[in-house]
């Protein structure tokens, strides 16, 4: 009789279905299946506080995991996040409040739109990489950020636009139990889609010019197309996200997509680990509740300590730069790789992938 808390000793598969899963195993199949219906029910039995979080963690998910496409995946550099996130929330922006366009029709055209952008951005890319490349896409951020604050006539300015929440027929999505299904929705299909793109032949290109480039351009792949077409993809899901958050916030101004927008997503990435879609995902929910915890702790130390809190308020931002230190130094492939780890450790049924 079959032991289901031993694990099998490895693989066994009798066709090309099976071998090309993505779950091979069964077991992990069930796990993936209860966790989604967990984050299904989540919103029902928690706060509307803690679902907005959620839904912010699940919107910063989606962009990471744009730009791990783009740097952990492909290993092209990009500083320029903050801005494609705001080519993604004014052109839902102008789209809906101006056009009167539906959200449904203005959020896709806004991953379009910022797939150009990024598309036009990473040309470059042929010639520069690494520093030099980071270099081209911090411009890209300045004169981003420069068109939209100075543009006044369609982009409101230095005002910014104010956007309403996105509806099917009467039904809108007002409450933050619904926002955060539409999120969850998104970020599912945004995972599932990365998750294959990497089984396919233009995956494992990008894989290949990550790796090295001038060996891939040697075995035939086309270091232009594949490098431009990195930034396209990758841009395309930080514009969705650009959509998602603005709708959510219901505004888009500038100072809400400045360079720190950018920092932060790259710390998002290098904690959660470069070139894994979950660890993406690990990293967005980390750094998005790591100030939250940061201010919790602030606030009860400050009513311990009262002539402190200026001082514990400034620790804030140097506890956040310490603990991106600390991933680098002693975990550079960030939280996917401490929970590989934790299962390769424990190697019984219940934490075995």
């Amino acid at each position: 009789m079959k032991n289901p808390f031993v694990m099998g000793c490895g693989e066994f598969h009798v066709n090309y279905k099976q071998d090309m899963a993505i779950w091979k195993i069964s077991r992990v199949r069930v796990r993936v299946m209860i966790m989604v219906a967990l984050l299904a029910i989540f919103p029902l039995i928690a706060s509307d506080y803690i679902v907005g979080l959620a839904t912010l963690c699940g919107i910063a998910a989606i962009g990471a995991i744009g730009l791990n496409i783009l740097t952990g995946f492909t290993g092209q550099i990009s500083i320029g996040v903050g801005a494609f996130l705001g080519v993604g929330g004014y052109t839902s922006a102008i789209l809906t409040a101006k056009l009167g366009l539906s959200f449904w029709i203005a959020m896709p055209t806004a991953g379009i739109i910022t797939a150009v952008v990024g598309g036009l951005f990473g040309l470059p890319s042929l010639r520069l990489k690494g520093l030099y490349l980071a270099i081209a896409t911090l411009a890209a951020q300045v004169i981003i950020l420069f068109v939209i604050s100075r543009w006044d006539t369609l982009t409101g300015g230095t005002a910014g636009m104010v956007l309403s929440r996105p509806e099917i027929g009467s039904f809108v999505f007002n409450s933050e139990t619904s926002y955060y299904y539409l999120m969850f929705v998104i970020l599912v299909i945004t995972t599932i889609f990365t998750l294959n793109l990497f089984r396919s032949r233009v995956g494992r290109a990008f894989i290949a010019v990550r790796d090295r480039d001038i060996a891939a351009e040697v075995m035939g792949i086309d270091l232009f197309k594949y490098k431009v077409l990195a930034f396209i993809v990758s841009s395309f899901f930080v514009g969705v996200a650009g959509a998602l958050l603005g709708h959510y916030t219901m505004v888009v101004s500038p100072e809400l997509y400045s360079i720190t927008v950018s920092i932060e997503y790259l710390a998002i990435i290098l904690v959660g680990g470069l070139g894994s879609v979950f660890g993406s995902i690990y990293g967005a929910v980390f750094i998005t509740l790591l100030p939250v915890f940061l201010r919790t702790g602030v606030e009860l130390l400050s009513g311990v300590f009262p002539d402190l809190s200026n001082v514990l308020n400034g620790m804030k931002e140097v506890v956040f730069g310490l603990v991106i230190i600390l991933f680098l130094i002693y975990e550079p492939e960030g939280l996917a790789k401490i929970w590989k780890n934790i299962k390769d450790y424990f190697k019984l049924w219940p934490f075995s992938y």
